[in-house]
Formats: structure tokens, sequence, C-alpha cells
């Protein structure tokens, strides 16, 4: 048996599929688990919390942590666009459970969930979380904000809104970087060519791929140093 469990659902579609914020959006959550212990973690649990722990209830599985990417609504509840959408808060109200964050986020996702500092594990870039017997290792990618990461499992790496199939995340926003996203996604690229791309939206047909395919499609990765990065993508 393939001790991984490792699940992506899609929001408007696999769950919250009467929410029309979360049909547009298109945010993707992920489950990280341990199929031994029955242990899992949730990434980036948002619009309709419910529905996820009974997804993962119903494959035997109990809720043990949260991973989140960064501070944003879409990801991890909070307001938007005059909305409210359910995220960490609500979740914490079903299950106790701690909330891992990179240093530099800890500060703004307190912020926009109200959720408070004690409910947050703090981590440093490269730290390792494990679910059961399953390490999940911590990327600290700053640019789309201060603290985002991606978690990379077995292969699998789930990039959150630095890395998109096609593009990588906005860095005109509040505590955005430009030159922090460059030096990211430079991180990101010198993964293994197989290594499998999840990212925090499906905007791309496909859903997930292979680095090597998004290193040579993505235009992204086609300027060769950081002033012409700058130059193209950097606002």
């Amino acid at each position: 048996m393939d001790r991984l469990y490792f699940r992506q659902l899609l929001s408007g579609r696999d769950f919250a599929g009467d929410d029309d914020m979360a049909r547009q959006m298109v945010n993707f959550v992920y489950v990280i688990g341990d199929r031994s212990t029955g242990e899992c973690l949730l990434v980036d649990p948002a619009y309709d919390v419910k529905s996820l722990i009974d997804a993962v209830s119903q494959d035997h599985m109990t809720v043990t942590g949260v991973l989140a990417t960064h501070y944003h609504p879409d990801h991890v509840g909070g307001s938007m666009m005059g909305h409210r959408i359910e995220g960490i808060a609500a979740l914490l109200e079903h299950c106790s459970v701690p909330v891992h964050v990179q240093r530099a986020e800890a500060e703004w996702v307190t912020k926009v969930t109200g959720v408070h500092r004690s409910h947050l594990s703090v981590h440093e870039p490269g730290d390792v979380v494990m679910v059961g017997d399953v390490p999940v290792t911590l990327l600290h990618t700053p640019g789309h904000t201060p603290g985002s990461q991606c978690f990379l499992v077995e292969g699998r790496l789930v990039s959150g809104d630095t890395l998109f199939l096609d593009g990588c995340g906005r860095t005109d926003l509040p505590g955005s970087n430009p030159e922090d996203m460059y030096d990211s996604l430079q991180k990101l690229s010198s993964l293994p060519d197989d290594t499998v791309v999840y990212p925090g939206h499906r905007y791309s047909t496909e859903s997930h791929g292979p680095m090597g395919t998004i290193r040579n499609s993505n235009a992204i990765f086609k300027p060769k140093s950081k002033e012409a990065w700058l130059g193209w993508f950097g606002r």
C-alpha cells in the first residue's frame, strides 16, 4: 500500500459547489496524509471546511493540522471583494489543530482570519512537518506575500500562488515583492524535472504538471537574468 495519502480538490466543483465565489476563484485545496496512521493535513482549507472534513473522513482519515501557503482570504478565509470566505477560523471550531505558517506570514494570517497567534505553528525556511511518518518540507518562497510557502512531499510540489502551470502569483499586492518572486521561482526551477507541480488555482486546462515541462513552457522562466525578469514581470 502506498503510505502517502494525497488528494487535490477543486473549489466550486469538488466542494462548495453552490458558492459563486468558490466557482469563480477555482482554488485547489490539498490533503496530505499517512494512510497507515489515518492522519492528514489540509492545505489552504477555505469556502466549506465541513465538506472538506467530511471528504477525508469518508476515506477514514482525520485532520490533524493545516498547512497555509499564504494569508490571502481565498486560501485561509477572511473578507475578499465584499464577501466573507470561510477558512481556518471555522475549521478550528470543528477540530483544534495547529496551523503551520512561515514566520514572515504569521502576523498577516492573524489579521486576515482573526485566528489567535496561539493557534499558529510558526516555522523557519526548510522546516519539516510530519504527518504520521510522512515528511513534508516547507519551502519559503516569498514574492506573492512575505511568508508564502510551498510544500514538497515525495516528488510532489504544492506551489500555492507562487507558481502556476502558466504564470506566477501577482507581485503588485500588499506585501508582494517582484525581486523576491524571481528568487523564489529560481529556487523552484531547480527542482528535478519529474517533480509534479500542484498549483493553488486551476488557471490552466491541466490541474498539475511536471516541473521539466513547466520550466520550458511557462513564460516566467524565459528571462535569463533578474534584471530581464523584472523588466517583463516586475509589476
